[in-house]
């Protein structure tokens, strides 16, 4: 079984990790063990850089025989985070600078191919438009027209931009107000399943499949 710690940050994507990808990753050999930045009772959302490079490292260092990879978000994600200046809205480039800068720390004899950064766009809730109709049918009083409207303005739902008044979970609440992400989201998570998720985010899709390639040493 191989083991992957999965640092997180928030209850949100905990959850997400343990009732929704950790089914399916467990019949290919590997574990995922969610974990959320910092100290227990820390409050919930993104850190400063220096606190989570501080989290990655001690995981690396303490677990040698196991793999490490993140779930954060690019929405609100402050620029302490390597890349994020430049990035430009290509979580590519703060995955990249995040793995330069923990290999260039970790010295000469780390393995790169043990930690696997992940950077969310824009948010967890950006997967939730994957399906309109089960986002629609979980919502309170919510006509799948709307949601679908949404979803049709983008090529993705990974695109679903990150501004404070239009990033996926404020366009959700602004349709319920009673939107819950930890609960709610999950459940409608768990409704719409990941291999819709994979067809319709590219970039949460090359994830899975590079976490799926450690079934095969």
């Amino acid at each position: 079984m191989v083991r992957v710690h999965v640092l997180v940050e928030g209850q949100t994507e905990e959850t997400f990790v343990n009732r929704v990808l950790r089914s399916h990753f467990w019949p290919l050999g590997i574990q995922l063990c969610p974990r959320q930045l910092g100290k227990p009772g820390h409050p919930p959302g993104i850190v400063e850089y220096p606190r989570a490079r501080g989290d990655i490292l001690a995981t690396l260092r303490q677990e040698t025989n196991s793999l490490c990879t993140t779930m954060f978000d690019y929405y609100a994600m402050p620029h302490s985070w390597p890349g994020r200046k430049e990035a430009g809205g290509r979580p590519e480039t703060i995955e990249r600078a995040i793995l330069d800068d923990i290999s260039a720390e970790m010295g000469s004899g780390f393995h790169q191919a043990r930690f696997i950064p992940y950077v969310q766009m824009h948010e967890f809730e950006a997967l939730l438009f994957s399906e309109p109709k089960s986002l629609a049918a979980s919502l309170e009083s919510v006509e799948e027209s709307a949601v679908q409207q949404i979803r049709d303005q983008f090529s993705s739902p990974e695109e679903i931009d990150d501004s404070q008044e239009t990033a996926p979970s404020k366009r959700i609440e602004r349709l319920d107000s009673s939107y819950q992400k930890v609960n709610d989201g999950i459940l409608i998570a768990q409704r719409i399943g990941i291999n819709v998720m994979r067809a319709e985010c590219p970039h949460f899709n090359e994830w899975i499949q590079r976490l799926e390639t450690l079934a095969h040493g």
